[in-house]
């Protein structure tokens, strides 16, 4: 049945509203501000306050009346700023102000109507006798736990008798619609302290309401209720949170379901828990309110965190000037509860922690980190780790005995104990503790339920040669499931399990694949703009900054807008299809949408446009959101004037839209893989295996590479028999193809589509790269007596030594490993990730061979990370002798009697030299870059300082190059152990398989294009272009040889800086070209 409408007039504007709308609903539809402090739209309006007043014209009556209980009526016109009212609502705010002179609410209103303070008597109250409280808990909770009782000034809101009342639930509901903060206390009416809700995301910090969001990314990003807390599923009473959903989201009989799908493979990724250090109790955490966890302070440090971003003491508030970090709590500790393994991210996560805080606090921030090992053994985690320390952070050797308070202030005393073996203390403001990593109960059921192995510390079992596989096939695994590891690795395993579950999957490979179809494109290239703006509240997060009627009114009123219109979402479902509708009955062929942010939501819209019939390129976005409500919250009315420039700006571009085509390029569904060692030979395999024919080239005449001179993974398992089988599955593959003795001597193309030459003569087309060409061991020319005698040996040499069992070992009686050899050091400034657990796996050979044997290892940070721990403790427990030594006193080995070594290194506990004698010396030497230059050179692909090939993103692109299509595993991308190569190498196939099993690419057609009349061919933007898109050519016009540019559509990102750098405006950005922006910039200084 449609509801009835009345016509009427505010403030001589013309508006329809239906039947049974009050006046100050009525005006709030149209943006009209009328203040008032007793009227809540759950409640039924009572007049109160009387602030509200407004002029209402009945005929021939004019009365002013309280708009929240007054009845809209056919034809009446009501004035809310006259100076009438202005003076009726001066009165009544300074009645109020002389009861309550302090409330601040009460005080900003005053502000705006003129009052400067009370004109009578001042009271010392904080109730407005508004009646809110009372109404909300009579009407609503229907409690009725509270109510006005007694006349005139002693007048009040209390409980029966004024005792404590037995049915009030303390849900606050009284408290939280009172304007004035009356209810500060709501013991003082039930007798109970109400608990906090505690913020899960925020680690407990601060506080969250019966209805909030998981966490600011959530997906879906949809607020949930608390069914334990909420009065509604609780009692059956409430429910005020539907009247206030626009959207009618609420469903208060939803409930658990339980959903049966069948699926080819499944990856299981269930991440981890932070390891809850409260039961060691001599860290004081629980107890002492600043000890933090280091998740607790990663929150502080966030600018959506509990405190804005601003580092405060939880205690006083008070921002710390010193703070201590001590690693490995709950990691590599043998006490009950605590984990024998290294949690693989903390030492970085700590020294992260440390830079942002400096950041946040300044450079007087006085920092210390106490540490056993400082373990930064990822790409250039070790310059990280130098920088830090240049800044003046300290790095303190040491094992904690206790942190325990010095004052009342909070301050906290860390006794702590040096390698010399002095027990010393230190006061800090704040102390960080950097926890690890636990597996949770609910993970170790999920792996029983599934029948998925797990490893005594309870991550899933997993080969060197299988990293992401399970023992039950078709299950795969990635991230801490298995094992510890940080963000890089995690996503990188992330895309190798999907490489292993989608080549299990081939043959049903696009079976459920449906394409969107789209309706032909109207042509409005000719037509006047019609412009449609829709602007989002965004929930609060624009609406409660900003008047987002006044926005749309403001909208309609400039020049070629056709239509305007608010949403609460607009990039929910429902708004998508009333804006194509409006498109359609509006005959609107622009859009501009006045919301968040183009970068996540601008392919929302204009996939929205294509389904009405519109090139996707007539949008426009103005971000009113992140770029004004969210950094300008505190300043409505600027942040308000700076919306309406935004949307100007957007009009005024929008004007100027004109279609773009589409660009599509077709893909060479072949793929080529450089190196054919086992990370190049398991990508090469993960793709043939999905059907993709792949060239492999190999420099060499064998396959295998490095692996052909290892012989056990850290694992125990042997390396040569799962060489071989690899070898024969490559070499027997129909969709291989191998190069034998070739190089890469060119290339060309791009992504989808290039052409690669080599050495050998051929010539391949294909539609990606796979680079892993390895690297190789650095030689130690010159240092520790390497190859001035005989028994000072690499460590690939020693391993050959113990498969074969020389005499050479069998006669030895001692033996020693020197660590970072040529490694963290100016010229090569970086970890090798696999030395120290190689050398402790080679020390534990040696012990197995000849227990007697004294078997020694120095070294500057025992790098045993993850459940490589396991060797190091087991290599201790075998008797095998760690001294650390510092990069300034290297250890001095030296020509011993009867063919012997002599070593000589200050012992960090003796904190003196000592010498003794080995008949076998190993250097753990590092892994450098070999041929990477040329390659990088051919295929545009940049490398960091040390030689090594640089990803797009080291956290959410890491196998990437910066060149599409084109992606990196193995050594060739930066030292790592055989486990985590071939993961590597399953991920590259995975994102080539993005590219691979397309048919065509669509590209962005907002690109670059040459203007050829202004283009002179300088080659200005040559050089400047980031992505090597522009190339030089020459043609022939009007008998003359012309230069100008070329665009490479495929490589070209329109980032725009070849447009910034044309001295001649010869070439220009689609979708923002010169008039475009200069458009935007005279609408900013208001010129149009």
């Amino acid at each position: 049945m449609r509801e009835l409408m009345v016509k009427l007039s505010i403030n001589d504007r013309p508006m329809e509203v239906p039947e049974g709308t009050t006046v100050l609903e009525a005006a709030r539809k149209v943006g009209v501000h009328i203040p008032t402090l007793c009227y809540y739209e759950a409640i039924k309006p009572y007049g109160g306050c009387r602030l509200c007043l407004v002029e209402v014209n009945a005929g021939n009556r004019t009365a002013l009346t309280a708009s929240c209980t007054y009845p809209v009526a056919e034809g009446i016109a009501v004035q809310t700023d006259t100076e009438e009212v202005l003076e009726g609502r001066r009165l009544v705010i300074d009645l109020l102000l002389s009861r309550c002179p302090d409330v601040p609410a009460l005080q900003e209103i005053a502000a705006q109507l003129g009052v400067m303070g009370p004109s009578f008597v001042k009271g010392e109250g904080d109730c407005i006798l508004c009646g809110q409280c009372v109404r909300m808990c009579h009407e609503v909770q229907h409690v009725g736990a509270i109510g006005l009782v007694g006349r005139g000034a002693k007048r009040q809101v209390t409980t029966p008798y004024g005792n404590f009342s037995d049915v009030c639930r303390t849900c606050g509901a009284c408290q939280f619609v009172c304007p004035t903060g009356h209810f500060q206390d709501l013991a003082r009416i039930s007798g109970k302290t109400p608990k906090p809700k505690l913020n899960e995301f925020n680690v407990g910090l601060n506080t969250r309401g019966n209805i909030y969001r998981l966490y600011p990314q959530a997906v879906p990003n949809a607020p949930v209720i608390d069914e334990t807390n909420c009065i509604k599923l609780q009692t059956g009473d409430c429910g005020i949170c539907t009247q206030f959903c626009a959207s009618g989201a609420i469903d208060y009989d939803q409930t658990p379901k339980e959903v049966t799908l069948e699926v080819g493979a499944a990856v299981l990724a269930p991440g981890y828990q932070p390891f809850d250090p409260s039961g060691l109790k001599f860290y004081g955490y629980g107890r002492y309110p600043n000890v933090y966890t280091s998740l607790e302070f990663e929150r502080i440090l966030s600018p959506g965190g509990p405190y804005h971003g601003h580092v405060q003491r939880r205690s006083d508030g008070r921002e710390p000037k010193k703070i201590a970090w001590i690693h490995c709590v709950g990691s590599r500790d043998m006490h009950e509860g605590s984990k024998p393994y290294c949690s693989n991210f903390c030492c970085m996560a700590a020294l992260k922690q440390a830079v942002i805080a400096r950041e946040h606090i300044g450079e007087d921030l006085d920092m210390a980190l106490f540490y056993m090992d400082l373990r930064t053994p990822r790409k250039d985690f070790e310059k990280y780790m130098v920088r830090i320390k240049d800044q003046g952070a300290r790095l303190i050797r040491s094992r904690v005995h206790s942190v325990k308070p010095v004052n009342r202030d909070g301050d906290l005393e860390i006794r702590y104990v040096t390698e010399a073996g002095e027990v010393q203390g230190e006061v800090f403001d704040a102390v960080v503790l950097s926890v690890g990593m636990v597996i949770p109960k609910e993970t170790r059921d999920l792996a029983i339920n599934l029948d998925v192995p797990l490893g005594p510390n309870d991550f899933m079992d997993a080969t060197c040669f299988d990293p992401v596989a399970s023992f039950r096939d078709g299950i795969y695994a990635c991230g801490a499931f298995t094992g510890p590891k940080d963000i890089p690795q995690s996503v990188m395993e992330g895309s190798a399990a999907a490489a292993a579950a989608t080549r299990l999957l081939a043959a049903a490979r696009g079976t459920l694949l449906k394409e969107k179809e789209y309706p032909p494109e109207k042509d409005v290239a000719a037509e006047e703009p019609r412009v449609g703006v829709f602007v989002c509240n965004c929930g609060l997060n624009i609406g409660g900054i900003v008047d987002v009627p006044a926005l749309v009114e403001y909208a309609q009123g400039i020049p070629n807008v056709e239509y305007a219109q608010a949403n609460l979402f607009t990039c929910s479902q429902d708004a998508q299809k009333q804006m194509a509708e409006m498109i359609q009955e509006r005959g609107l062929n622009r859009v501009v949408v006045a919301a968040c942010s183009p970068s996540t939501h601008q392919p929302i819209f204009q996939d929205m446009l294509r389904t009405s019939g519109l090139n996707k390129y007539l949008f426009e976005m103005a971000n009113i959101r992140n770029q004004c409500t969210w950094v300008h919250q505190n300043e409505p009315e600027a942040a308000a004037e700076k919306c309406r420039d935004l949307i100007n700006m957007a009009v005024a571009k929008a004007r100027l839209l004109q279609p773009l085509e589409y660009i599509t390029v077709g893909v060479n569904n072949k793929a080529l893989v450089i190196g054919g060692g086992v990370t190049g030979m398991t990508s090469a395999l993960a793709l043939a295996d999905q059907g993709y024919q792949v060239s492999l080239v190999e420099r060499k005449d064998k396959l295998g590479g490095n692996a052909l001179k290892l012989h056990t993974t850290w694992r125990g398992g042997l390396v040569k028999p799962r060489v071989d089988e690899l070898k024969a599955k490559v070499l027997s593959h129909p969709n291989i193809t191998i190069y034998y003795n070739a190089v890469v001597t060119g290339a060309q193309g791009s992504v989808g589509n290039f052409q690669t030459t080599l050495s050998t003569g051929q010539v391949i087309d294909h539609g990606t790269v796979t680079i892993a060409i390895g690297g190789e061991p650095y030689r130690p020319e010159g240092l520790y007596l390497y190859k001035e005698h005989p028994n000072v040996l690499l460590s690939l040499d020693l391993d050959e030594d113990i498969a074969a069992g020389s005499d050479r070992l069998k006669n030895a009686q001692a033996a020693a490993f020197i660590q970072c050899v040529g490694s963290r050091i100016p010229e090569r400034p970086y970890c090798n990730k696999v030395c120290c657990a190689h050398s402790v796996e080679s020390a534990i050979k040696l012990k197995v061979m000849n227990p007697d044997m004294a078997v020694y290892v120095l070294y500057r940070d025992m790098r045993t990370y993850g459940e490589r721990e396991n060797l190091y403790q087991k290599a201790r427990e075998m008797g095998v002798i760690f001294i650390r030594y510092v990069i300034s006193e290297p250890p001095v080995v030296a020509k011993g009697e009867e063919g012997r070594l002599k070593i000589t290194v200050k012992d960090h506990v003796l904190q003196r030299p000592v010498t003794f004698s080995v008949d076998l010396l190993t250097l753990a030497t590092g892994i450098i870059p070999h041929h990477n230059a040329p390659l990088a050179e051919i295929y545009k692909i940049p490398l960091n300082a040390e030689g090594f090939f640089t990803e797009a993103h080291a956290k959410i692109r890491p196998v990437d190059s910066s060149t599409d299509g084109i992606f990196l595993a193995g050594l060739c991308h930066y030292p790592k152990p055989l486990q985590e190569s071939v993961a590597e190498a399953l991920a590259c196939a995975s994102r080539a398989n993005t590219i691979l099993s397309r048919d065509y690419l669509e590209l962005e057609s907002t690109i670059s294009r040459p203007i050829d009349e202004n283009c002179d061919g300088c080659a200005f933007c040559i050089d400047t272009c980031p992505f090597k898109a522009i190339t030089l050519i020459e043609y022939m016009k009007d008998g003359s040889v012309k230069k100008t540019v070329e665009i490479n559509e495929v490589q070209c990102k329109g980032c725009g800086s070849c447009m910034a750098t044309c001295p001649k405006q010869g070439i220009y950005v689609a979708g923002f070209t010169p008039e475009q922006l200069g458009a935007q910039v005279e609408a900013a200084l208001g010129l149009i």
